[in-house]
């Protein structure tokens, strides 16, 4: 593959005519709702312009991952672009985040956000333009880095919507924000760009939105009003115990046995406590006790994941968590008290019904039959600390990112969740076609449903 320069975000020149989408052949359809020439006919008619140079800029991304709070290239790269298109330029926010605001005339404000940052994990994909990248993560062990839950496209798809929006002025009218958002999986970018001023740097938006690759067919866009995603914490529980020789357990107090315990009990919070049909996860991820077989340590280390829809619902595992942790301490005569610490805090993604209405109608007459209801989803984000920290209402929408044949086949077969890599997986790999087209249109659909008159 070949390296993006920065100011490719200016190149290309490649006939428009060349290739027309599905949605293209869809909107001229006989009978068809979207036969009436729209902002959005006018800004995508351009898409087929940029092809080449989209996924080149994808391959590259994919190419070079970057963990949280170091997309330094990632953002050079952004940064630069955005520059060159005419777009104001903010570096360096929060961090690594990148702002960029094209202002086009009087009409509203609309921000648009895509993540940068990857995951440690050591891509197995086999693609041309896989992953070699390693990295030295916050903790400072040498990782593998990769794009494993579609970041790239999301930049991709962002710096292709705000070229295009940047081609077509006369089609639009508005102030158009780009936000490019470092170390969503560390839960702590969107905040730390709020914390940084973000506020003084844009005009206030009337609407914020995002979006993300999932594990479904390519072409295909989701909605979905109020809560779309689960709020999510991680807790670290530390118990003790009293050390011993493995010969002498009779001397000890095995914080290994009550780490076991308390696994044991915590599996009824969610069945007996939580009222059945409401959503709640809680994992147990990690134990760690003692560093050698014939060692009874003197204490051990329990690392949870909870999620809901609800803050309610967190609160009450949470209780029920230190209950269950406390009384098992008790009950196996710890010396000393627990200790909880809660951390990877993520928001409840709870989309604004008006403006998720809004987008859902544009993408209906953008993509038909492509567009529907993903219904809600177990996976968490840190978006929603932006809107949140502006004040302003949003919506969070998902894309496709899996071949059409490939997942159709799986479904036939009644193996989507065998046969179909998740996020975070190290098979997890968008096809390009047609997910950047896919992207890059929702995108301009959904913010010219404010900013094309």
């Amino acid at each position: 593959m070949r390296s993006v320069p920065a100011r490719s975000m200016l190149d290309g020149t490649e006939d428009a005519t060349e290739i027309r989408t599905g949605v293209d052949e869809a909107r001229d359809a006989p009978g068809s709702e979207m036969s009436a020439p729209s902002s959005a006919d006018a800004v995508l008619g351009a898409q087929a312009t940029i092809r080449d140079w989209q996924e080149d800029l994808y391959r590259d991304l994919h190419a070079h991952p970057e963990l949280g709070h170091q997309e330094s290239r990632t953002a050079g790269l952004v940064a630069a672009g955005l520059r060159d298109l005419g777009f104001e330029v903010h570096e360096h926010v929060g961090g690594t985040g990148v702002v960029g605001v094209l202002a086009n005339g009087d009409g509203p404000v609309v921000l648009m956000r895509a993540d940068m940052d990857a995951l440690p994990v050591a891509e197995a994909t086999g693609l041309p333009y896989a992953s070699t990248a390693r990295a030295t993560d916050a903790d400072g062990n040498d990782v593998p880095v990769m794009h494993a839950c579609g970041h790239d496209v999301h930049v991709a798809c962002l710096a292709g919507a705000a070229r295009l929006l940047a081609g077509a002025r006369s089609a639009w009218s508005g102030t158009f924000v780009a936000l490019f958002q470092p170390a969503e999986e560390l839960a702590d970018g969107a905040r730390g760009m709020a914390e940084d001023n973000l506020a003084s740097l844009v005009p206030t938006p009337d609407v914020a939105l995002a979006q993300h690759v999932l594990a479904y067919p390519a072409g295909t866009v989701g909605t979905h009003p109020g809560p779309f995603l689960s709020l999510a914490e991680s807790v670290r529980v530390t118990v003790y115990g009293r050390g011993s020789h493995g010969s002498m357990p009779h001397l000890s107090v095995d914080p290994a046995v009550l780490a076991a315990m308390i696994v044991v009990r915590l599996q009824a919070v969610v069945s007996r406590e939580v009222a059945p049909g409401e959503f709640a996860v809680l994992t147990v991820g990690r134990i760690a006790a003692g560093t050698k077989s014939n060692i009874i340590d003197d204490h051990a280390v329990l690392e949870l994941n909870l999620r809901a829809y609800s803050e309610e619902t967190r609160a009450q595992m949470a209780a029920a968590i230190e209950r269950i942790v406390r009384a098992e301490c008790a009950a196996s005569g710890s010396p000393k008290d627990p200790e909880f610490e809660t951390y990877d805090r993520y928001p409840l993604t709870d989309n604004d019904p008006a403006v998720t209405a809004r987008v859902a109608t544009a993408f209906q007459a953008r993509f038909g039959e492509a567009a529907g209801d993903f219904g809600r989803q177990t996976a968490s984000e840190d978006f929603t600390d932006i809107p949140t920290a502006l004040k302003v209402p949003y919506t969070y929408w998902a894309l496709g990112g899996i071949d059409p044949d490939v997942y159709k086949a799986a479904a036939e077969r009644g193996t989507v969740n065998r046969d179909i890599p998740g996020n975070h997986s190290p098979m997890f790999a968008p096809v390009i076609r047609p997910t950047l087209e896919t992207g890059t249109a929702a995108a301009v659909v959904a913010a010219l449903a404010w900013l094309g008159g």
